[in-house]
Order: C-alpha cells, then structure tokens, then sequence
C-alpha cells in the first residue's frame, strides 16, 4: 500500500473515530480495506482512495470503512474476574446505594457484538431477579459500527461464539438452540438497549448519567490525547457512588481528585467518591 494512501485513511479514521494505527500495522489496513473494496464493487483499496478523492465521500461508505478498520473483539464474561467481582461485590453495593432511588444505569461501551452486555443481564438475571422486580435497572450498549449492532440486537451465535466463556449452565438456561446458531432468551434482550455511537461524541450525546461504566480493551487503540478525552467523558458521564472498569492491561490516562482505584478479587475498579 502506498504511504498517502495509508495515510489518508488512518488520518479518517483517528478523526472520525479516535482510533490510532501505528504504521506496522500497513498490512492490516491493506487487507481489511482490499477485502471491503471487493465487496463493494471496487477492485482493490487504490480504487477507494481513488473514487473518494475525485468524488468525497458519503457517510455509508465511510461507515463501511469504519466497520472494516475497527477491532471488534470479546466474548462471554471476558476475563470472567470482573463479572465476578460484579456479582459478590459491586451489584450488591449498588443495589444498597440506590435504595431510595431503586434505579440503576449500566454502560457498556464498545460492546462490539454485544456479548458483554448480555453477560451483565444473565447476572442480574440469575443473582439479582428480586431486585428487578422492585428496581429500574437499564444496561445500555453502544458501539460504532453499525454491523457489530445489528448482531447483537438479533442476540444470535455461533457454537465457537457460545463456546467462548459462556458457563453450560447459562447456556441451557438463557438460550434456545436452532440449528448451527444460539438465541439468546427474549428475556435477556429486553434488559438491554443497543445504540450507535462514537465515543468521542459521548459526552455530548447521552443525556443520562450512569452507575457502572464498562469500557474494555477500548482506550489502547487511541492517541494519548483521545485517551485523556474520552477517559475525561466516561469519568464525567459516572454517578458519585459508581464505579468505571477497563480492560485489565490498561491504567487510567488520567487521575481525578473524586476517583479511588479499588482491588476487588483480581480487578481493579475505579470508584466515583461521594
């Protein structure tokens, strides 16, 4: 791939998205985009970068684009300590916090095909269900690419999806097997609100203020500006009382003079004071 064309859209990306490639990372561009252009109609990446040169571009194919250079990795209770720890520890804090209120906001960002969100329902689900009755809890899960969404509003997996860190015993209880896929239980889905959105836009675009923010295996494809910047929203985005958690591998950009760093099991959690 020649060096402008790689340029130009790892430029797009990081605008458009926060999302930074470094240059060893040419060959993934290449293909990624080869296979896009392909699908689309064109022959190769050159053929893209030509024809959005000569013509601009419009927003679906940019959202193509978007779709094709973004990872979307996870899977069933990733890492499975957090959603421990979530079990025994931080859901029945927060339930005690918010018996007034009886309301509790849960964010997933960059919940890709939405398998961690549905790993927070089936925990409510099969721990917390006496609370539901009594309480509003709402999970919402967002993402930027318009394809992960789409799968995991329909809730439906492959047998090497579900064999990925879903317990059996969650498995037999909360999805109904149809040939090669697993769909999950109706019940589950209706827990949950699934919206496109980029994360650089998230301070401005969600009204709501949430109690637990999940935001994964996220923050390491940003500059360390973006990094601060979106780190600064989700912080701005948490209840008092709440609490932030990020991928094991990744340590806060930033401290804030409300934000205490809880170990909890094997994780680490970041509390909102007061």
């Amino acid at each position: 791939m020649e060096k402008k064309i790689f340029e130009f859209f790892t430029t797009l990306l990081e605008k458009v998205t926060g999302i930074s490639y470094a240059t060893e990372k040419e060959y993934l561009i290449e293909s990624r985009l080869n296979e896009l252009a392909l699908s689309l109609g064109y022959k190769d990446v050159k053929d893209i970068y030509q024809t959005i040169v000569k013509k601009g571009i419009d927003l679906k194919l940019l959202n193509e684009i978007i779709d094709a250079l973004t990872t979307n990795e996870t899977y069933f209770f990733r890492d499975y300590q957090p959603f421990e720890a979530l079990r025994t520890y931080i859901l029945p804090e927060l339930f005690k916090k918010r018996e007034k209120e009886k309301k509790i906001n849960i964010w997933s960002a960059a919940c890709a095909t939405g398998q961690e969100a549905y790993s927070i329902a089936m925990i409510l689900l099969e721990y917390f269900s006496l609370y539901l009755q009594t309480y509003k809890v709402s999970i919402l899960a967002t993402d930027i690419s318009k394809k992960c969404l789409e799968k995991a509003k329909k809730g439906v997996y492959t047998q090497i999806e579900i064999n990925r860190g879903l317990p059996i015993s969650f498995l037999v209880k909360y999805f109904k097997q149809d040939g090669a896929y697993w769909y999950i239980d109706e019940k589950v889905k209706k827990l949950i609100r699934f919206e496109k959105l980029n994360l650089l836009e998230a301070s401005r675009k969600l009204l709501e203020r949430f109690d637990l923010i999940f935001c994964r295996y996220v923050l390491i494809y940003f500059s360390d500006e973006v990094k601060k910047k979106v780190l600064t929203d989700l912080w701005g985005l948490l209840n008092p009382g709440g609490y932030l958690i990020l991928g094991a591998t990744e340590i806060p950009a930033l401290v804030f003079s409300d934000m205490e760093k809880k170990i909890i099991g094997k994780t680490s959690w970041y509390h909102k004071k007061g």
